[in-house]
């Protein structure tokens, strides 16, 4: 998940001046959204290169989503990149643990470590 409007913290940004419309015109003044933009990414990596980067349009991804819009690419990627003898490995986020995930990767994938492995 990326925030859009890039990372702001305020204890490593100082700015000194005698008086707060002295700092203001310095760029004294951040301002953010209240609600903040977001983006989540998918992108695939092996020793033989990167899959194409997959945007994914809202901030929560769910398992049938995931299925449907991520995984046919490292299914698609592997074998084209390294043939037909290749392990497919992902984190244990809630979308990959869901056991129609961990089904589908049996199914479509050489090989792949299961989440309860």
């Amino acid at each position: 998940m990326f925030d859009l409007e890039g990372m702001y913290n305020t204890q490593n940004d100082r700015v000194w001046a005698i008086n707060r419309q002295e700092a203001d015109k310095k760029g004294g003044v951040k301002k953010k959204h209240q609600s903040l933009t977001k983006m989540m990414v998918w992108l695939g990596a092996c020793r033989e290169g990167l899959t194409p980067l997959i945007i994914l349009d809202n901030g929560t991804l769910k398992h049938e989503h995931y299925i449907r819009k991520v995984l046919r690419m490292p299914a698609k990627c592997g074998n084209t990149m390294m043939g037909e003898k290749w392990m497919f490995q992902q984190d244990g986020a809630n979308p990959y643990r869901d056991h129609h995930t961990q089904q589908w990767c049996a199914n479509n994938m050489p090989a792949f470590v299961p989440y309860d492995r």
